[in-house]
């Protein structure tokens, strides 16, 4: 049983590594949550609180809407031509085997999942509110997530600055590739049979011998 859980947890764990290394999927992701969380002020206007909710003036909350719409869309064009450069650079300077490490970068890919995120949200908000679609305590509901999405865009986007002036450098490159050896030597360090059964030579009936050695090498 150990040694199934073993196995289906290190499968997993490989499973989600590789999804995690595509580019796709953290954008699809935010741009769901994006258009749910539009959906889900809605959902505002149903709970009685138009009346204990301030009153938000309705062109302020088309004009952060379309501030947002409009720059979300020309950052993230710029976050996708940074990281193309980078991933060229990387090419040119690296092994093809770390190539992988660098375009699964966490803080590059959660920076563009960020950006095209608040565009859709900015755009899918957008329409909502020009077409009369919420009230007074749907409305507060949608300038407070804009206000939000905005500090969130903010801070990642200082964070992202400060990555993809290092992404794409050998440094950065090699520091990747020996986190990523140093994380695979401890996986092995607490399942050195890699999930199979240990068997001593006592348990073996006294046939067959160890192989010991100090060093590293080759059998």
């Amino acid at each position: 049983m150990g040694q199934s859980s073993l196995l289906t947890s290190d499968g997993l764990r490989f499973f989600f590594s590789r999804i995690r290394e595509r580019l796709w999927i953290k954008p699809l992701v935010l741009c769901v949550l994006s258009i749910g969380g539009t959906f889900i002020a809605k959902l505002a206007d149903d709970t009685g609180l138009s009346s204990v909710l301030p009153e938000v003036n309705l062109e302020s909350v088309e004009s952060l809407l379309s501030i947002m719409a409009s720059s979300m869309l020309v950052i993230a064009t710029f976050a996708v031509g940074s990281m193309v450069a980078a991933y060229a650079s990387a090419s040119a300077g690296a092994t093809p085997r770390s190539i992988p490490l660098v375009i699964a970068d966490d803080v590059t890919q959660n920076a563009l999942s960020a950006f095209i995120g608040a565009f859709i949200f900015s755009l899918v908000s957008l329409i909502a509110v020009k077409n009369d679609i919420f009230d007074s305590a749907g409305l507060f509901a949608i300038f407070v997530l804009t206000l939000l999405v905005f500090a969130i865009v903010i801070i990642t986007f200082v964070r992202w600055v400060d990555r993809i002036a290092r992404l794409g450098r050998v440094v950065n490159t090699i520091e990747q590739v020996e986190k990523a050896a140093g994380d695979a030597l401890d996986r092995r360090r607490h399942a050195p049979t890699l999930g199979a059964s240990s068997v001593s030579l006592d348990q073996a009936g006294g046939k067959g011998l160890s192989v010991c050695s100090s060093t590293v090498g080759y059998v």
